[in-house]
């Protein structure tokens, strides 16, 4: 630990404190919800049709820049407004639920603020959902409109569609809405929604990496509290990390976000769109993602910030050309979404310039991606930790028998704040299971350091028990990528007669290398105990299985490594 990144936490610590005092700009008041008091920041919108209303000042400036075409704020409101009218024609009221299905383009984001607009319920799907997962997800909501482009129309037409009007972009199929032809009609002022902050305002999916994803319920303060949230990291980071920022700003250039994850999960939009949206922000999205074209584009868009998955930042490091200012001179920082960073990637951000204002944060859909956050000194200071812990949230860390942990010991990582969901929808036994007390139960183990900052270990079913001793899967696999060889790796348990379970292992190695599973074991031998050391490490030609968040789907690739075929 330098000297520097000491002091980037204490000025954060700060810095927090100045931000949420009585009468500044971030200032926290506590309210009274049920049974417990809450905190609240007092000059977050209280809906999102209000923050909605504040973000038209921006006015010309460009908003989404999508295959050479720029949209501006003036644009992409006119054409909100336009479908808002006609969603208000087609008898869309508050609480109605309005479905969106495609990939990352404008439209989605037009499709999301005219329902928003309405005080309607956006309910974004999983853009890379097949046939059933989409007809499941849309018989559980039963919107009254959804949006879609033809590949997603493809998909849901026909036996088993939904009873709805489908709105579709490009090219319209018979019996659907034409998404144009709605988005150039003169617009009408939508009506005034009549919402309020405990109304409903959103409906998000799980990303359902081991079961059927739930749809997560969350209300209009719940929303814009999550997105000032946001704002207020920002103003720690920018405050703990004046060097970095002054740098940054002497570029001139305007902050713009490269924009490869889906903008139907938090980090993509309520991170990205929805931030972009609130404080005139540009966003410049990928049609698909793939390294070297998000390369391509982070130059000629000057790109000034990338937050992806930790497995997306590896793959743009790895390019040849990331090293080359011509291509990413103007990138200020990386930001990782999800928590418990495997060492190679914390190496590679903090040895660039690059990685001056990189960092992370945890949260959950159920928390609307509140939690804790580290950006800039802070994440230097301690880039495996997941930073910080929002000032609007409770965080505790509890026992299996839900009893709470001191300072410093391991166990469960449970929520309870404004920002957390009313509930799983038309689920109330998945939502009973997994908000007890008040707590929303994560599922994810970690702890908290004497500095307050929030550390996650594992998820709860990743943990292996061997003999009875507690082995980290994320220690494992953060060992195996430090080999230079791997390109990716996972670890789970596996069953075993005279351990109870047993440490295995699933490896990508790099293209033109060759490595053998005794030389691999060697390596872990050489950096951890023995008893971490894998019994099996499953050697693959094909990357690890993910879902469209980046995720891995560490279940199927368990089923797959241990199945009695293989």
């Amino acid at each position: 630990m330098t000297e520097a990144t000491s002091q980037g936490i204490a000025l954060a610590l700060q810095a927090r404190a100045q931000l949420t005092a009585p009468g500044a700009p971030f200032e926290v008041i506590e309210c009274t919800d049920g049974d417990h008091a809450e905190r609240r920041y007092r000059n977050a919108f209280p809906t999102l049709p209000a923050l909605l209303a504040a973000s038209r000042a921006h006015g010309d400036k460009p908003y989404i820049q999508y295959q050479g075409e720029t949209w501006t704020f003036t644009r992409f409101f006119a054409e909100a407004d336009a479908v808002a009218s006609w969603l208000h024609k087609a008898g869309v009221c508050p609480g109605d639920r309005v479905a969106i299905a495609m990939r990352n383009r404008p439209e989605w984001g037009v499709a999301f603020v005219a329902t928003a607009l309405l005080g309607a319920i956006p309910a974004p799907l999983n853009s890379f959902g097949l046939r059933e997962e989409l007809h499941a997800a849309l018989a559980d909501l039963a919107p009254k409109v959804l949006f879609c482009d033809p590949e997603r129309h493809a998909r849901v037409a026909g036996d088993g569609a939904p009873d709805c009007v489908m709105v579709v972009t490009d090219s319209a199929p018979a019996g659907s809405e034409s998404y144009a032809a709605l988005a150039a009609q003169p617009a009408e002022p939508p009506p005034v929604a009549d919402v309020g902050p405990d109304d409903p305002a959103l409906i998000l999916f799980t990303s359902g990496a081991t079961s059927r994803a739930k749809g997560v319920l969350s209300t209009q303060r719940a929303v814009c509290q999550a997105l000032f949230n946001i704002d207020f990291i920002g103003a720690v980071s920018g405050m703990s990390s004046p060097e970095a920022v002054a740098k940054i700003m002497a570029r001139g250039l305007p902050p713009t976000t490269l924009t490869a994850v889906p903008l139907f999960h938090v980090s993509g939009l309520h991170a990205q769109l929805l931030n972009a949206l609130r404080n005139g922000r540009r966003l410049v999205f990928t049609h698909r993602w793939d390294p070297a074209t998000a390369l391509d584009l982070i130059a000629e868009e000057k790109v000034t910030q990338f937050n992806g998955a930790p497995s997306m930042v590896l793959q743009l490091l790895a390019e040849p050309r990331f090293d080359d200012p011509a291509v990413t001179g103007n990138l200020g920082g990386l930001g990782f979404g999800g928590a418990g960073l495997p060492q190679r990637a914390i190496d590679e951000v903090l040895k660039r310039p690059q990685g001056d204002m990189s960092g992370i944060g945890f949260g959950l859909t159920e928390s609307n991606g509140v939690g804790a956050a580290a950006s800039g000194a802070v994440f230097r200071h301690a880039p495996r930790s997941s930073g910080l812990i929002s000032p609007i949230i409770d965080l505790c860390i509890m026992d299996a028998e839900g009893n709470a942990l001191p300072v410093g010991s391991m166990g469960e990582i449970c929520l309870r704040g404004v920002t957390l969901m009313q509930g799983y929808w038309n689920d109330p036994d998945a939502t009973a299971g997994a908000i007890r007390g008040g707590w929303f139960h994560t599922g994810d183990v970690g702890y908290v350091s004497d500095e307050g900052l929030l550390f996650v270990v594992d998820r709860i079913k990743d943990v292996i028990n061997r003999s009875g001793e507690k082995i980290a899967a994320a220690e494992v696999e953060s060992c195996l990528l430090q080999h230079p060889d791997l390109e990716e790796a996972a670890v789970f348990a596996m069953p075993d007669e005279g351990t109870g379970e047993a440490v295995a292992a699933a490896v990508v190695v790099r293209e033109g290398r060759r490595l053998s599973e005794a030389e691999l074991q060697a390596h872990v031998a050489a950096h951890l105990a023995g008893y971490k050391v894998p019994a099996r490490i499953f050697i693959r030609q094909d990357a690890l299985p993910r879902n469209p968040a980046g995720k891995l789907l560490k279940g199927d690739l368990k089923r797959a490594c241990l199945s009695p075929t293989r």
